[in-house]
């Protein structure tokens, strides 16, 4: 039980990697990006080709990075004539981008299911409380938790974030005092699929690569968000936690059931706080 307890706390820091960028983006920004899922996916290709060294799996980061920066930047240009229109219309054009985009990576690499190795010394385990736990979740668990910290302390604790949260509430004042809010919204989309690309690359020696693996992690990360809350970093860190367990620790207590108590989870907080655990407005408008 110890080891699936663990497995449910780095799925879930991954999970809140991942899923943090597309709260942000919709809970602050506005905007519903269905190709969220596909950034992750073009992340988990890069890290399954370089990664088994150092240089590689550092390699592998740093490419998914930047192509996460260059992803966020083109869709935020992309979604911004819509900005004033209905999610539906963002929903659509998003999706369309995230298919095509899935279709370009099995034409890169394949159709065929490819597996990532942890960088050599995080390929063996360590013992955990008398339990044999696998080295690379160990690290995914760190680094989430750093991850968690300082996304929180730049959203709520900077200037920077500070800036962020009032161009959400007031977008217009803002562009008084002479800031361009355009650039805004283009940072936190860029920084939000940043995160994609490398939870991709990070989530590679746990998931690997294959087609249908974009429509997964979506999935996940959008019942992340539902419960967690829109635009919350702790409501994406506690929902990301919560799904990671109900993931892991269902399938070994009831392997038959674990989806229905994944969604049934999602449904319970739908019916009793619609705005998520630490959301401020409800998902649907």
């Amino acid at each position: 039980m110890l080891v699936s307890i663990l497995n449910g706390f780095a799925i879930g820091f991954l999970l809140f990697i991942l899923a943090v960028g597309l709260s942000l983006v919709f809970g602050m920004m506005d905007v519903l990006n269905l190709a969220h899922g596909a950034l992750f996916l073009g992340g988990a290709y890069v890290g399954a080709t370089l990664a088994g060294s150092w240089g590689g799996f550092l390699g592998a980061l740093a490419i998914a990075a930047v192509g996460g920066l260059v992803g966020g930047v083109l869709l935020s240009l992309m979604t911004e004539p819509l900005r004033k229109r209905s999610h539906l219309d963002q929903a659509l054009l998003t999706l369309g981008v995230a298919l095509i985009a899935a279709e370009l990576l099995i034409i890169a690499f394949g159709d065929d299911p490819l597996s990532a190795a942890a960088p050599p010394g995080l390929d063996g385990s360590v013992s955990v409380l008398g339990a044999v736990y696998p080295t690379y979740r160990l690290l995914i668990i760190v680094i989430g938790a750093v991850l968690a910290l300082a996304v929180y302390l730049v959203v709520d604790r900077t200037r920077v974030g500070a800036l962020v949260r009032a161009t959400v509430a007031d977008r217009e004042m803002v562009a008084t005092l002479g800031i361009d809010n355009r650039l805004v919204k283009g940072a936190v989309f860029a920084v939000g699929s940043v995160l994609a690309t490398v939870a991709g690359v990070l989530g590679g020696p746990i998931y690997g690569a294959r087609p249908g693996l974009d429509a997964t992690v979506l999935i996940l990360a959008l019942v992340v968000v539902v419960i967690g809350g829109l635009g919350s970093v702790r409501g994406a860190l506690v929902g990301a936690l919560v799904i990671g367990q109900i993931d892991t620790v269902g399938r070994v207590l009831l392997p038959d059931f674990a989806s229905f108590v994944l969604f049934g989870a999602l449904a319970l907080v739908l019916v009793l706080r619609p705005q998520g655990l630490f959301g401020t407005r409800a998902v649907a408008r």
